[in-house]
């Protein structure tokens, strides 16, 4: 049956209008007040909210959304996560999910029964580990991992630096160490990112600091033999009272950037080098030893319990746990091997901390989740937060 002629006009009319442009997310709001409007959100959301439609990912994406951030004071500690296998790099962001326990999915209210279940009931916090786009990510060692504002530097013994900006999630090179350091490790102090490691032809000590804002590399004198006594093969460094502190198998050394050399450390503050369970928070030193939480600053120049920490677990051998700076808290990363299924579970808590006096210090756990579960072939790198 032939179409009417009503309906032959309005085809033809239809093919005669040009096509109209893509829409904002949300058509009754100017896009600069969108972005505005987001920005003011923590960016725990953002993950989800980029599920809502392709103009949301691309907002969510933009430079505009993040200068806008910035001018308005939103930016905050964003976890990050680095996972390795024996063939891949995996790279995820802490975020929040929604609680689906909420609401009647088919009615998109509350029920009776969910409100009256929930007040017996403690809220889930509902965090989650949420996987980076695809994308090439390098290998990557725990001690060669850095952040500096909103940038993840991994620099590698083959004098290879790449550079996670995490607003966008995107990787760039950055300038290549100038000699090749085996060994290394590196920390950052404000803008600049020194890295210590033994040089790979003399075998000797070796330093380097780059300056991330002007994304060049300087000469630092190396630790002098005198201190270490040999090559330090297995280094770990941390920065303590504005200063890097390098812990080596003969001791802590630390330098002095005013006088331009290496001087000793406290030595008891040196035994965090035995694993890359250990953070530092608002200059005190955090670490892992025999399955306990411990603290140490150069104040009590002693190692003390972390006290508190109720229905935080003791962590048992064999355990990989990662400490983080989480904006003046501390978050605590472990796997749990599930071996029946062949997979592994990642947990994530996060402590307030709090001083008391000079020698207290005590933990209050904010939350406990399990935010991840991976194949049992994955292992955890390393936890850092990064400004966004």
């Amino acid at each position: 049956m032939s179409s009417s002629p009503e309906k032959k006009r309005e085809k033809k009319l239809e093919e005669e209008l040009p096509s109209t442009p893509q829409p904002n997310p949300t058509p009754s709001l100017p896009d600069e007040l969108l972005t505005s409007c987001i920005a003011r959100l923590s960016r725990l959301y953002y993950p989800t909210l980029s599920l809502v439609s392709k103009s949301f990912r691309s907002l969510l994406a933009s430079p505009e959304l993040y200068k806008a951030r910035s001018l308005s004071f939103r930016t905050e500690s964003c976890l990050y996560l680095c996972l390795e296998s024996s063939s891949d790099s995996r790279w995820f962001t802490l975020c929040r999910k929604p609680d689906k326990n909420k609401y009647d999915v088919s009615k998109n209210k509350k029920t009776n029964d969910d409100v009256s279940k929930n007040k017996n009931k403690k809220k889930s916090t509902s965090y989650a580990l949420c996987k980076l786009p695809s994308l090439h990510s390098p290998p990557a060692v725990f001690s060669g991992l850095v952040s500096v504002g909103s940038d993840i530097y991994n620099i590698r013994s083959s004098s290879n630096v790449s550079v996670l900006d995490c607003r966008f999630h995107t990787w760039r090179k950055a300038p290549s160490l100038p000699v090749e350091l085996m060994a290394l490790s590196a920390c950052a102090v404000d803008e600049k990112i020194y890295v210590a490691g033994i040089h790979g032809e003399s075998l000797k000590n070796a330093s380097k600091v780059l300056d991330a804002r002007t994304q060049t590399w300087d000469h630092v004198v190396s630790i002098p033999c005198s201190l270490t006594r040999r090559g330090a093969l297995n280094m770990r460094s941390v920065c303590i009272d504005g200063k890097p502190h390098v812990a080596t198998d003969d001791g802590v050394v630390c330098y002095n950037s005013q006088e331009g050399k290496w001087e000793l450390g406290e030595a008891k503050m040196g035994s965090f080098r035995f694993s890359d369970s250990y953070c530092e928070v608002e200059n005190v030193l955090y670490s892992v030893c025999d399955g306990m939480l411990r603290w140490y600053d150069g104040e009590v120049n002693v190692w003390r319990s972390l006290e508190g920490l109720v229905g935080l677990p003791k962590f048992l051998p064999g355990v990989s746990v990662r400490l983080c700076d989480y904006g003046g808290n501390m978050v605590v990363v472990w796997d749990k091997n599930m071996l029946s299924s062949g997979e592994k579970k990642i947990l994530c808590a996060e402590i307030a901390l709090e001083r008391r006096g000079v020698w207290e210090i005590w933990g209050g756990v904010e939350w406990i989740d399990h935010v991840l579960t991976v194949p049992i072939g994955y292992y955890i790198v390393k936890a850092l937060s990064a400004m966004v």
